[in-house]
């Protein structure tokens, strides 16, 4: 076996590949969930019964009237679960409640011969409800004392001693909003039971396995009774982690009730009212620098909105908690954790799964304490980067820190920094209505799954006698490229040309017990895995080109389709005569791979350990335009250097940072979530829940000059072929754009005036902090309290 970073000469990964599917995306080909409904007949539609209240008890349930409509065939309750009636792992999210926890709760499900018949069925169900008192923002949730789950605590050093000493002290208040996933495709769920009782699940889902553990539970079967497949996802970005599992249950129960296929998809509406989002997070933070500037203590209290029940709340706080460092050295370090219970959809996994939330808390704070300091906030920032030698709050050493350096300072060359600000300064001198600013934030984001166990993947390698191969790996596609990236990977370690390797659905009958495809490690994980079975194979057949070639098998050497010696060409064996005289051998030509992350540990009652195998790097400089009488602005340019070691597909790689960049500028900038918080009859519904009311980042958010470089001559050790993901680490490139606006409304007021924006900076935000900066106030209007110095 070959180290696992080592690449062969001339290999597969690494070459600019266009996606797998990118064809059968731009023709409508491309096969989803809900394409499949067609090959089957006597299909059933599920719809859902939604509550009209925030909280509430469900005091009757009368589905009679529903069954008297023509084309309703069943109402699904609570009685009809015949195992478990819950849809989550912590058994606190009942599949069919009797308590209603959030306005558009789903209290039972009609199934229909079409789907009319199942709306009209849905609407004639009759229901009691009990109104209760409803907490619905964090400020509520606080002051009531509402939380759920553990409140850990991250620290190091002394920091009440460390901020008493302090030469600048700093305290202040901020909240984030949350963020919808607003995917293409939403939840979608396929189920039928085939001859022999076997309840096959087709499911968007990034977690196949769990959603089988799910369904299994549900129905009171074991996991060998229920397969899951996923064919591919209309994008994913942690809404599907763990929110398909309930769907696919009820799919499934309807499925085994009726004896009939039962299909449940989602409208926008309903996907939106009935799934969780990212969590919005308010922080406390008092903080300390020394008189140069550089980070001395932090005192912080981080508060997430789990919504009504934990799904994976206390993980996404634990990343939060984990991620508030961002690429600082902060030698004194105290953070607490909560998470507050709310009656609104269940918050959950988004990409970045609370590392963005952390972070922003420390780029908001640094934005608004530079001008305090009398510091460029640029040079603020790189006064406090992670230097080698030095560790995380939570005792992991930061390697490779001199990265940091070195890509911030690749980013003012290649961004052309000194001379751009100079001509913003003179372009704001001649411009009192409009101003333009630009500002550098880095990126330091660790990879693994918290949970050390879920750091594991398998995978099955075919070799068939024709010298073709197919892959079976238990990460799922979402439009991400990762089932290009193990194609590659496959190539690359069998020394075939890639045409040659194809790629199968993600099912749980041949690859089991798969973590999600999430926390941005599908290539990490099932890349070794992949890599992992085609050694295995390909040390088999080097064994019987060995003896035809008449050397030692580890001088046999595998190329584009051929098979040849060290130090000789003159003798070649094609692939697939070789893959013919190994199965004439009786060799076999597949292989299981599996993969284990090593060197990982994580205390997570004390938060302490070394819970990432590696942290990715990155730094965006952002310019933008405002316009002071209606806040509205323009990104002009970005640039962005970031890490992701020798990369598996560069054509992907930058496509997924242009992605995460711009799904980042849109959490931080336009998408806004407003639920109705009066004390009338529609509190708690949400009143953004289509794209008509919640404002999305288009091709006019676009910066109208983008550069994205990957960093050079960064293979990091340890990983599949030098790699390092890519997913999630590049959304949090976008506080550069939120800092840039930060300081264009600087530009409209009194030079060292520390400014405070709202998070979303919408452009209604952006105006009354332009308002507030040009009246010389502290904050704008809606901030709790400003920084206040105890020099």
């Amino acid at each position: 076996m070959t180290s696992l970073s080592d690449r062969p000469v001339n290999p597969v990964v690494g070459m600019t590949v266009p996606h797998e599917s990118a064809n059968l995306h731009a023709t409508g080909t491309a096969l989803y969930t809900d394409d499949l409904i067609v090959r089957h007949q006597d299909v059933l539609h599920a719809w859902p019964v939604q509550a009209p209240h925030a909280h509430a008890l469900v005091a009757a349930l009368r589905t009679g009237p529903a069954l008297q409509v023509p084309g309703v065939v069943r109402v699904l309750t609570a009685a009809d679960v015949p195992g478990l009636n819950d849809a989550g792992t912590k058994h606190d999210e009942p599949l069919f409640p009797t308590e209603v926890m959030f306005y558009g709760h789903a209290v039972c499900w009609v199934l229909g011969e079409t789907l009319e018949a199942a709306r009209l069925g849905a609407a004639a169900v009759e229901v009691d409800y009990e109104p209760l008192p409803s907490l619905l923002t964090l400020t509520e949730a606080m002051h009531a004392g509402s939380f759920q789950g553990h409140q850990p605590t991250v620290s190091r050093g002394e920091a009440d001693a460390a901020l008493a000493d302090a030469a600048h002290r700093f305290s202040g208040e901020f909240e984030c909003g949350g963020q919808e996933h607003f995917y293409l495709e939403t939840h979608a769920s396929f189920v039928y039971v085939d001859e022999g009782g076997q309840v096959f699940v087709h499911c968007s889902t990034q977690h196949p396995s769990e959603t089988q553990e799910i369904v299994a539970h549900v129905l009171g079967l074991h996991s060998h009774d229920v397969t899951v497949q996923c064919m591919r996802m209309g994008g994913g970005f942690g809404g599907k982690e763990m929110q398909p599992h309930g769907f696919a249950a009820i799919a499934a129960l309807g499925s085994v009730l009726t004896g009939r296929p039962v299909r449940l998809r989602l409208n926008r509406t309903q996907d939106i009212t009935l799934s969780g989002k990212r969590h919005p997070f308010h922080a406390r933070w008092d903080v300390g620098f020394d008189a140069d500037g550089r980070l001395q203590a932090l005192k912080a209290t981080l508060t997430s909105d789990g919504g009504w029940c934990l799904d994976l709340s206390e993980p996404v706080l634990a990343r939060a908690m984990c991620h508030i460092d961002n690429a600082y050295w902060i030698p004194n370090v105290e953070v607490n954790g909560r998470v507050a219970k709310t009656n609104k959809t269940s918050q959950t996994a988004f990409r970045g799964f609370g590392g963005p939330q952390g972070m922003l808390v420390m780029e908001d704070l640094l934005g608004r304490c530079a001008p305090l300091l009398g510091l460029d906030p640029g040079e603020l920032r790189r006064r406090n980067l992670y230097a080698p030698g030095q560790s995380t709050p939570y005792g992991q050493p930061v390697r490779h820190a001199e990265r940091l350096t070195t890509i911030w300072g690749q980013l003012l060359d290649r961004a052309d920094v000194v001379r751009r600000q100079e001509q913003i300064t003179a372009f704001n001198a001649a411009h009192p209505h409009t101003k333009r600013a630009l500002a550098i934030t880095p990126v330091k984001f660790g990879i693994s799954f918290n949970l050390t166990a879920f750091n594991q993947a398998g995978a099955l390698v075919h070799v068939y006698k024709d010298g073709s191969v197919l892959i079976n790996h238990g990460g799922t596609e979402m439009g991400q490229g990762l089932h290009t990236k193990m194609r590659q990977v496959a190539a690359t370690s069998l020394g075939v040309p890639l045409a040659t390797v194809r790629l199968a659905h993600t099912r749980t009958d041949k690859v089991p017990n798969t973590s999600a495809t999430a926390a941005s490690s599908g290539s990490d994980l099932n890349g070794g895995a992949v890599k992992n079975a085609c050694e295995q194979i390909r040390g088999r057949l080097a064994e019987v080109a060995g003896r035809r070639l008449n050397i030692h098998p580890d001088d046999v050497r595998f190329y584009d389709g051929r098979i040849t010696g060290i130090g000789f060409t003159d003798q070649v064996i094609p692939f697939a005569e070789l893959v013919h005289d190994a199965y004439f051998q009786r060799v076999p030509l597949w292989a299981a791979g599996y993969y284990r992350t090593e060197g990982l540990h994580w205390d997570s009652a004390r938060m302490q350990g070394e819970p990432f195998k590696y942290f990715s790097f990155g730094a965006a400089v952002s310019e933008v335009e405002v316009d002071g009488f209606t806040g509205a602005y323009r990104q002009l340019r970005t640039d962005i250097v970031h890490d992701v070691g020798d990369s598996l597909s560069p054509l992907i790689d930058v496509g997924q940072i242009e992605g995460g960049f711009v799904q980042g500028v849109g959490w931080l900038t336009l998408e806004e979530l407003r639920w109705d918080v009066s004390d009338g009859e529609h509190r708690g519904r949400l009143a953004t829940q289509s794209a008509s009311t919640y404002k999305l980042p288009s091709f006019s958010e676009m910066p109208e000059v983008f550069n994205v470089h990957l960093f050079e001559q960064a293979t990091e050790s340890g990983v599949v072929y030098g790699s390092k993901a890519v997913g999630e680490p590049p959304l949090m490139l976008a506080f550069s754009v939120r800092e840039a606006l930060r300081a264009a409304v600087a530009a409209f007021g009194a030079r060292g005036a520390s400014v405070e924006i709202p998070s979303p900076s919408t452009p209604e935000g952006i105006f009354w902090a332009v308002e507030q900066a040009r009246a010389g106030a502290a904050a704008p209007a809606g901030s709790e309290t400003s920084p206040v110095t105890t020099d």
